[in-house]
């Protein structure tokens, strides 16, 4: 099982900065670390400029919106699958199970202390231990049952949340935000209103988010990224899921009716938003992207965080092309060299995203700190980067190497697992 920060293969963690050790995937380290830097953006960088105000810059700033977060997901199940050996699967060892409970625990600690915190974001890790927690099941299907699986999910995860969101209390407004706290689990109300926020109306619910993972796992399973076409295939499929996303979007709100119809149910469910330049976006900016629940044409949306069939599948395409594009540029050594800056963030990503929401909730008190923008963002990425180097350069020849949380979950982790148990993996 591996987690955000684990080094990429489930092979050799946290080597120092610029070196690749036989057999390791340095793109797939790459590829998280943009996703780490893309929710960077996500958190600080300015509000992108909609219509015709829009430029180079706000495009920039729109293109990690929900995607970087489904890259961050889908990254994790394909290295859950390369941990437990990728298209050649392993025997699985007896204490898999008692290890996937530990890391889930440290993760769901982790996550619950930050979210306990208010920081100005919505921290992923206590969505992250559930997702790994059902994942394990998955690990043992056989790769067409897991490709089954994982279309399956796409489809039909956003329209289960569109059906249980009303039980919820989510008909017309009020999902997508949040994440459950520490005090939620003290109390039965409290304890409900986590169900809430893991299934339907968090920042990242298992309904809208296990997709990736279980998309991720089948891309691991189905595709040897070792092998020369590997990369490549992976790039121009990641592509055409991408195109045919977004392109189903548009086709049916520009050219089958969908848009005409859900301006017409706005009228009845959201007249407040009636009169709006673009009544559609006027209501998915107000709830951060996550449809209602009140026509079923709000499914055929793309918009980031929609959690939708065609964002979701949008998304997952353009992770899934970042992938191959990444791993078949680590593949040459220049490639590898100019890769470097993400490859040290990516390979110490759990560190790095619990230091920037640790960094942004201290840094929200400020005064000063309120209207945060490229500077603030140019700032934030560049001392990730060159404090994920220097640790790495500094503890090059320690187990610390891995990254200081990195290091212990691997180190609890493998103590769960006892010391007969090869395949623990931080």
């Amino acid at each position: 099982m591996t987690k955000p920060g684990d080094g990429g293969t489930g092979r050799t963690a946290g080597t120092a900065a610029g070196a690749r050790p036989a057999k390791r995937l340095t793109g797939l380290d790459s590829a998280r670390g943009l996703a780490v830097l893309g929710m960077f953006v996500v958190h600080i960088g300015p509000h992108p400029a909609d219509g015709p105000a829009a430029g180079g810059a706000d495009l920039l700033l729109t293109a990690p919106q929900g995607r970087a977060s489904a890259a961050f997901a889908l990254i994790a199940g394909l290295t859950l699958a390369v941990a437990r050996g990728a298209t050649r699967p392993r025997s699985r060892a007896p204490a898999t199970l008692r290890t996937t409970l530990v890391r889930c625990g440290i993760l769901a600690v982790v996550g619950l202390s930050l979210a306990s915190l208010h920081p100005p974001v919505f921290v992923i890790l206590g969505f992250y231990a559930v997702y790994f927690l059902l994942a394990e099941p998955f690990t043992r299907l056989r790769p067409p049952a897991l490709i089954a699986s994982a279309a399956a999910s796409v489809l039909l995860g956003p329209v289960l949340l569109y059906g249980v969101a009303p039980a919820f209390g989510h008909l017309t407004e009020g999902r997508g935000g949040g994440a459950p706290e520490l005090r939620d689990l003290t109390t039965p109300a409290g304890l409900w209103h986590t169900l809430d926020l893991v299934l339907v109306s968090g920042a990242y619910p298992v309904l809208a988010y296990f997709p990736y993972v279980l998309t991720g796992l089948a891309l691991g399973r189905t595709v040897d990224l070792h092998r020369p076409a590997g990369p490549w295939l992976t790039a121009a499929g990641g592509t055409a899921v991408a195109l045919l996303g977004y392109g189903v979007s548009h086709l049916a709100l520009e050219n089958w009716g969908a848009r005409a119809a859900l301006l017409t149910a706005i009228q009845d469910s959201h007249p407040w938003a009636a009169a709006a330049e673009d009544p559609l976006q006027e209501i998915l900016a107000g709830q951060l992207g996550a449809i209602p629940a009140t026509d079923w044409g709000w499914l055929l949306v793309s918009d980031p965080y929609s959690q939708t069939p065609p964002e979701i599948l949008g998304s997952a395409g353009v992770a899934v092309a970042l992938v191959g594009l990444a791993v078949a540029a680590g593949r040459s050594r220049l490639g590898a060299r100019l890769l470097t800056p993400l490859t040290v963030v990516g390979s110490m990503a759990l560190t790095a995203y619990v230091g920037h929401v640790l960094a942004l909730t201290a840094l929200t008190g400020l005064a000063d700190w309120q209207d945060t923008g490229w500077r603030e963002t140019v700032w934030f990425g560049a001392v990730t980067v060159a404090g994920c180097w220097t640790w790495q350069l500094v503890w090059r020849d320690s187990p610390l190497r891995r990254g200081p949380l990195e290091y212990l979950m691997h180190t609890v982790v493998g103590r769960a697992a006892g010391r007969g148990d090869r395949h623990a993996r931080a």
